[in-house]
């Protein structure tokens, strides 16, 4: 190893380093248990009891191993978590939910011929070779408002005054702006109308038109955005605003989804206080369960923020309880290390339904995994320091959540870059180690940020990627090419 490189941490995942607390209810709705209606089954957590459970023949299972790599802690994961149940949702609930079935267009859209301007609509005919100096002069029949029903028939020489998305009258062939026209005043180019209430007289007259106007000019023609029977979206389409608008303009007040999963987030530490309130001897502000909460919101979760919980067994097994009527998954960071004090391992490793394990990962060796209550909810245990628990919830909580949403994509994306820094990086042996890190597309390069010490939030607030350093690297050269996770 190089003498230069810059030294690693002895003991990176002690749990207490910054663990932190949460004010008793939520960060994203305010429902309790009632997130998804008749969600309630959790029917989509598929073959629940983690790997070793029940598993003798499976080669990733048993307490008795030794260390875990991290693909096969993640493969234990994604093999136990399966996409929830598809349920029916009003549109706005269904933001973000991936959508299980085909959608077809049932009516034309737009539905009829409708202007797309302010102005009359003419038969072509009428105002062919008008000009300014010797305008098309026609009879106005009428007003054509957006919504308007009965509609007058335009005829040789007549025009009909027509509002943005109005329907075309029939006998019309086309539109002319208002500001080819002199506006129904008898003087020069009008630059706008004036509102029908304080000018009715707008609506019968004469107006001139000064330019002439080809067949379908300014007119949006029905089914010109979708015909009907079209594929309008297609099953597995995470459903954002421009799509949800879309099932609004061809009349679907529901759709069928996979539900965005309700993950409860909770901190464990008897140091933990809330932020905003003062600090005690020996406390630190929860900061934890903050991010991980928005975290998982960012996944595309809805995200439940228990409060910190105190180094009590007893005190955590009840709050988990309580907690499982609204998840789909839970998220505790902190206890699951070696310490005398570390209640999450203490809590959940009786009945044998979370697997403490050690993984050959720098930050975030301790990890726990499981299955619990008489639903088998899935519960991630993260190490406590903030460094630790963000890292391992983008490698494992995060393609989880991604999985009960039934997405394709469950990962960040990857890209390979050179390393920019002054001095190798060092790197544990036998550990795949995660730095954070600033990357610059255009120049292909990544810097590190911060040191590799596991509870140094600051740094990783400036972070817009992770470094990856593989399992046989114990030394990395200025100018070596690296895996690079993005987190933006």
């Amino acid at each position: 190893m190089s003498s230069s490189a810059a030294p690693s941490p002895s003991h990176d995942d002690q749990d207490h380093d910054g663990k932190d607390h949460v004010e008793q209810g939520h960060d994203d709705q305010d429902h309790a248990g009632q997130g998804h209606g008749a969600h309630d089954g959790h029917e989509g957590h598929v073959g629940h009891g983690h790997g070793g459970e029940g598993q003798a023949a499976d080669p990733c299972a048993g307490p008795a191993r030794g260390l875990w790599s991290v693909d096969e802690h993640l493969a234990d994961i994604l093999a136990t978590v399966g996409p929830l149940e598809p349920i029916e949702l009003q549109l706005l609930d269904a933001q973000g939910c991936v959508l299980v079935e085909d959608v077809t267009v049932p009516v034309a859209l737009p539905p009829f011929d409708n202007s797309s301007m302010d102005g009359y609509a003419v038969r072509v005919a009428d105002v062919a070779g008008a000009t300014e100096e010797f305008p098309a002069v026609l009879t106005v029949i009428g007003d054509v408002a957006a919504g308007d029903g009965g509609l007058p028939t335009v005829g040789p020489g007549q025009a009909a005054r027509i509002m943005t998305g109005a329907p075309l009258p029939p006998g019309a062939e086309a539109v002319v702006p208002v500001e080819w026209t002199d506006g129904g005043t008898g003087g020069g180019a009008a630059t706008g109308m004036t509102a029908a209430s304080a000018a009715p007289e707008g609506a019968s007259g004469e107006v001139r038109v000064h330019r002439a106007a080809e067949a379908g000019a300014h007119v949006r023609e029905r089914g010109s955005d979708v015909r009907a029977g079209e594929l309008a979206l297609s099953a597995g389409t995470v459903l954002g605003p421009p799509q949800i608008g879309l099932l609004a303009a061809i009349g679907r007040g529901t759709v069928r989804v996979r539900p965005r999963p309700r993950v409860v987030v909770m901190s464990t530490g008897s140091e933990l206080v809330q932020p905003g309130e003062p600090l005690g001897e020996g406390q630190i502000h929860d900061s934890n369960s903050f991010a991980l909460a928005a975290a998982a919101r960012d996944a595309g979760a809805l995200a439940y923020r228990v409060g910190a919980v105190a180094d009590d067994a007893e005190s955590l097994r009840a709050t988990i309880e309580d907690q499982l009527i609204r998840a789909d998954l839970i998220v505790t960071t902190g206890g699951v290390s070696v310490g005398a004090y570390d209640v999450v391992k203490e809590a959940l490793t009786a009945d044998g339904q979370v697997d403490f394990r050690k993984l050959a990962m720098q930050p975030g060796k301790p990890q726990g995994f499981g299955a619990i209550g008489a639903e088998q909810i899935p519960l991630l245990a993260l190490p406590g320091n903030p460094v630790s628990s963000y890292v391992s919830f983008e490698l494992f909580v995060r393609p989880a959540i991604r999985a009960l949403m039934g997405v394709e994509d469950l990962h960040r994306p990857r890209v390979r870059a050179e390393l920019a820094a002054g001095r190798a990086l060092s790197s544990p042996a036998g550990r795949r180690q995660f730095l954070r890190g600033t990357y610059d597309p255009e120049a292909g390069t990544v810097s590190p940020v911060g040191g590799a010490g596991s509870h140094l939030i600051a740094a990783l607030a400036h972070a817009d990627c992770l470094l990856v350093v593989p399992e046989e690297t114990e030394s990395v050269e200025p100018g070596t090419e690296l895996e690079v996770v993005l987190l933006g």
